[in-house]
């Protein structure tokens, strides 16, 4: 069975710091381009941040470049996205997808990121 599990999302102050984690099973994980996607409460899914498969090329949305960091362990099936100075705009639902934005093979459930005072 294909899985894809998120984890590390929680309450933030603004300017503080989370690290999500993706848990990837059921497929070749190290085949995959992954990304990370958000969704803002009342607005359609945003890609945040991709990593190729292979020589692990990252991008980053204008909107977090400098501030977020996309990695992967693929002897771990993981992948990671540390989040720094986090903004309230941040704020939604973040899933890890593999794949091609904006049609991604398969998806996670997601984790809640709130950051607020």
């Amino acid at each position: 069975e294909v899985q894809l599990v998120e984890s590390g999302g929680g309450l933030v102050q603004p300017g503080g710091s989370l690290r999500l984690s993706c848990a990837a099973s059921g497929f070749t994980f190290r085949r995959y381009q992954m990304m990370w996607v958000r969704q803002a409460p009342g607005k359609g899914p945003e890609w945040v941040s991709s990593i190729s498969s292979i020589v692990n090329i990252v991008r980053y949305a204008d909107s977090v470049k400098g501030r977020f960091t996309i990695s992967r362990d693929n002897a771990k099936n993981t992948l990671y996205l540390q989040m720094n100075s986090l903004k309230p705009e941040d704020t939604g639902v973040y899933y890890c997808a593999a794949g091609l934005w904006p049609t991604p093979t398969m998806k996670g459930q997601g984790t809640q990121v709130t950051v607020s005072s």
